[in-house]
């Protein structure tokens, strides 16, 4: 059951989105040229942008880890382990967003039937 703040926040989403004329239908196939908002800026590319940052985070620990196991100069633990934990909660921020966008997504189905 939808809290009433979830219940709010898509009220005001539904009457957002109907004022710009923007499809509601969420049984349709995903389209990113329905997600446009402004201009260039649409919510499928500030997803695949946060992604694509997370990938290069853990990209870069993983280099900089690598570096220092080799025992490359200007290389300090602390400096790894700094990379790695940010790495770590960016890929777990990443997940929990991805949760509480499923589970909203689900919502708003069970709504809708």
């Amino acid at each position: 059951m939808a809290t009433p703040a979830m219940q709010s926040a898509l009220a005001q989403m539904t009457s957002l989105a109907q004022q710009s004329g923007a499809a509601t239908s969420l049984n349709r196939p995903f389209d990113r040229a329905a997600t446009k908002v402004d201009g260039d800026a649409n919510f499928a590319d500030a997803l695949e942008s946060s992604i694509q940052r997370i990938n290069e985070l853990k990209s870069a620990a993983d280099t900089k880890a690598q570096a220092f196991q080799a025992g490359a100069p200007g290389v300090e633990l602390n400096d790894v382990m700094v990379d790695m934990q940010k790495a770590s909660l960016s890929f777990q921020m990443g997940q929990q967003v991805r949760d509480r966008l499923v589970s909203a997504y689900r919502e708003v189905m069970n709504m809708q039937v």
